[in-house]
C-alpha cells in the first residue's frame, strides 16, 4: 500500500496528520498525527504501527483482517493422526477408511517414505511434526503367559504395536493417544499405566465412533455429527 493510500484511509477515518516525512533511513514515510498516532509506510509496501492506539489504527487499515485467518489457522490443532496397528488387516483398514471420512489425515507408517530409515527412526521422525492426534489399535495377534503357567495364557498385541505405543506416549502425551482394543474381554491390556485412553474396537465400530470422536474433541479436533 502507498503512502498516499494510506494516509486518505486514515484521515477518513477520522484522524488529523500532524506531520509527514522521510524516515532517517530513506526507506519509507513517517505519518504522525494529531493524537499521537504514528504509522510507517515504507516504499516496499510494508506498514507499521506505533505510537497510541495501536490496535484501532491497525483496525482502521484493515491490517488485522487480513492476519487474523492466518492466525487462526496456526492455532487449530493438526487433524493428522499417527495410526499404529499389528497383523489385522481388515481392522486396520476399517479404522484408516473411518479416520478419512472424517477428514482426518492417516498417517500409516508403512505407507510413509522410509529414505533408509528404521522403522523406530521414521516413526521418531514422523512424530516429530505436525501431528494432532494417535490412533493404536491393539488387535489379538500374540499369546502369552508368565513362565510356567500355560494355563494362563493371554492374548496380547504384538511387540512391536507396544514399542510403538510408548514412542506415541512420550512424545505426545497421554490425551492424544487412544488405544483401541479389539476382542478386549480376551485381550491382555497392553499396559497397567493409569490414565490411558482404551477404547473397544468391534466389528461394528458404532461405540468406537462416537467415543474415539469425543476424545478427539477434546484435543480440539472436531469431528462433523453427520459423518459418525
Amino acid at each position: 500500500m502507498l503512502v498516499d493510500d494510506v494516509l486518505r484511509k486514515l484521515e477518513a477515518r477520522g484522524l488529523i496528520l500532524k506531520d509527514k516525512k522521510r524516515n532517517g533511513n530513506d526507506t519509507g514515510f513517517q505519518l504522525r498525527f494529531l493524537k499521537g498516532e504514528i504509522v510507517n509506510v515504507f516504499d516496499s509496501g510494508a506498514i507499521d504501527v506505533q505510537g497510541k492506539y495501536r490496535g484501532l489504527t491497525r483496525e482502521m487499515l484493515g491490517m488485522d483482517l487480513v492476519r487474523a485467518p492466518a492466525e487462526a489457522e496456526m492455532r487449530r490443532p493438526s487433524r493428522k493422526v499417527f495410526v499404529v496397528y499389528g497383523h489385522d488387516g481388515q481392522a486396520k483398514t476399517q479404522l484408516e477408511a473411518m479416520l478419512r471420512r472424517w477428514d482426518l489425515e492417516p498417517l500409516i507408517l508403512d505407507q510413509l517414505p522410509s529414505e533408509g530409515q528404521t522403522v523406530i527412526e521414521k516413526l521418531e521422525k514422523y512424530t516429530q511434526g505436525d501431528v494432532g492426534f494417535a490412533v493404536v489399535l491393539a488387535t489379538p495377534d500374540d499369546e502369552g503367559h508368565v513362565v510356567g503357567k500355560q494355563d494362563e495364557k493371554k492374548l496380547r498385541a504384538r511387540q512391536n504395536v507396544v514399542l510403538e505405543l510408548g514412542l506415541l506416549l512420550s512424545k505426545l502425551g497421554r490425551p492424544k493417544v487412544a488405544i483401541l482394543l479389539k476382542n478386549q474381554e480376551k485381550m491382555e491390556r497392553p499396559s497397567d499405566i493409569q490414565g490411558l485412553i482404551y477404547l473397544p474396537f468391534t466389528d461394528d465400530v458404532a461405540e468406537t465412533k462416537v467415543q474415539l470422536a469425543k476424545e478427539m474433541a477434546k484435543q480440539g479436533i472436531e469431528i462433523a455429527m453427520a459423518k459418525l
